[in-house]
């Protein structure tokens, strides 16, 4: 028997399944990226204060918080 030319799966298709193998690579790096951090990640609670209540925002440190420049205005 002789194999049909025609095409059985969608592009819809194949572009759902390339993206689902995407997102699964995605997440297996930060897994592994989670996985090698161990003990580097701090657990201290941080203190929940809007930005505008401090100062300005500066720069995003190593952990994204944001490091915060006091202003004249928030020193008083």
């Amino acid at each position: 028997m002789a194999s049909s030319s025609k095409k059985k799966t969608t592009f819809a298709k194949l572009n759902r399944e390339a993206a689902v193998r995407e997102r699964r690579q995605i997440k297996e790096a930060r897994k592994a990226a989670r996985k090698l951090a161990g003990d580097d990640v701090d657990t201290s609670p941080s203190v929940d204060v809007h930005p505008d209540l401090l100062g300005e925002i500066g720069e995003i440190d190593e952990n994204g918080r944001p490091v915060v420049k006091a202003t004249a205005a928030s020193k008083r």
